[in-house]
């Protein structure tokens, strides 16, 4: 039975140790959470966790920085924290840090080119062991920099970044489109198709819509470009696109979209403005998020794995921790056609 002593100080290991009974590296190795508990007696191990417990021990992450010169923090920098899509990504990434005993420091950059930089910026003044971001407009000189500078170990979402000590987690997003637009016409038979995308500065921008203007082609079909509508990542940008459709008088007979958040902007203000979905025009997002399944009709997509995509950055991220040597690796996620109810 162990019995508390009133300690009017900050706890210590030492102290967890008289406590058990134990040595000092005992009760490191226990509270360690490296998988080193098979060499402890379990009876040992219980002790100590117990003295843990009552003397309300937390580990001075301060004092392990500085014998192992690693912060056990890393930051990860997601584009929009309103997006489902990044939720997923996110939660995976916490479940491998807690694997690896790391905290995690999120940063919303909102597709904004500042707040990009001054994430960096931030992670420069307060170092962290290793950093996961979704660069939008970021580019690979600055990015570089920032780790020859820093030396911090750089895992990446997206293709559009080629470094030799940057990791990269990456869709063939322009298949995936390519694929999608011939499922259509061919399969669904749709005669006319329209495009709803992003500026060329927004990385996902030009890979998917090469895939689009590669699918009609293939298909001999002409693009017209009254039908190609450029916007923003958001429900909101949906909306204008349909509103921009709805006072030209003329719609496509389906329409593919960059994401799934302006594809339901795009349904939900057709469907208010009396339009038929997907008789008087099809609808196509793409991610799968999980609002997906909660318009009516349910948006037919393409779908990303996030967990996927969070575990294998994550993964990416600590191997390169361990080893800043490895050579810079790219991992392909999958994608997959979800057909639904709007297309």
């Amino acid at each position: 039975m162990i019995h508390n002593t009133n300690i009017n100080r900050p706890v210590t290991m030492n102290d967890v140790a008289k406590l058990a009974g134990v040595s000092q590296p005992t009760v490191s190795r226990v509270l360690s959470n490296k998988n080193t508990f098979h060499s402890i007696p379990e009876a040992t191990r219980a002790r100590v966790l117990a003295a843990a417990k009552e003397l309300n021990y937390h580990p001075n992450v301060l004092a392990q920085s500085l014998r192992t010169a690693k912060t056990q923090m890393i930051a990860v920098m997601i584009a929009d924290i309103s997006n489902n899509f990044y939720h997923r990504i996110v939660r995976a990434i916490q479940d491998i840090a807690d694997e690896e005993n790391y905290d995690v420091m999120i940063t919303n950059s909102d597709h904004i080119y500042r707040s990009e930089k001054k994430f960096l910026s931030a992670v420069s003044r307060r170092p962290v062991d290793g950093i996961i971001m979704v660069p939008i407009h970021l580019t690979e000189e600055e990015i570089n920099t920032f780790s020859e500078r820093t030396h911090t170990p750089v895992v990446v979402l997206g293709q559009q970044i080629e470094l030799p000590d940057v990791d990269v987690v990456f869709v063939d997003d322009e298949q995936a489109i390519y694929s999608a637009t011939r499922w259509l016409v061919e399969e669904q038979g749709y005669q006319s198709v329209g495009y709803v995308g992003v500026t060329e500065d927004f990385p996902p921008g030009p890979r998917r819509y090469q895939g689009f203007v590669r699918a009609m082609a293939d298909l001999q079909m002409p693009i017209n470009p009254d039908f190609i509508i450029e916007s923003n990542f958001t429900v909101e940008g949906g909306m204008q696109v349909a509103s921009q459709l709805i006072q030209s008088d003329t719609l496509p007979k389906s329409l593919v979209v960059i994401n799934d958040l302006m594809a339901m902007g795009v349904l939900v203000t057709l469907l208010d403005a009396g339009y038929r979905v997907p008789e008087d025009i099809a609808i196509l997002g793409f991610d799968d998020i999980k609002e997906a399944t909660l318009v009516r009709p349910m948006l037919s997509t393409i779908a990303q794995d996030p967990y996927d995509m969070g575990q294998k950055l994550a993964k990416l991220l600590f191997e390169r921790i361990e080893n800043p040597k490895l050579p810079s690796r790219q991992v392909e996620s999958s994608l997959k056609l979800i057909k639904r109810d709007s297309a």
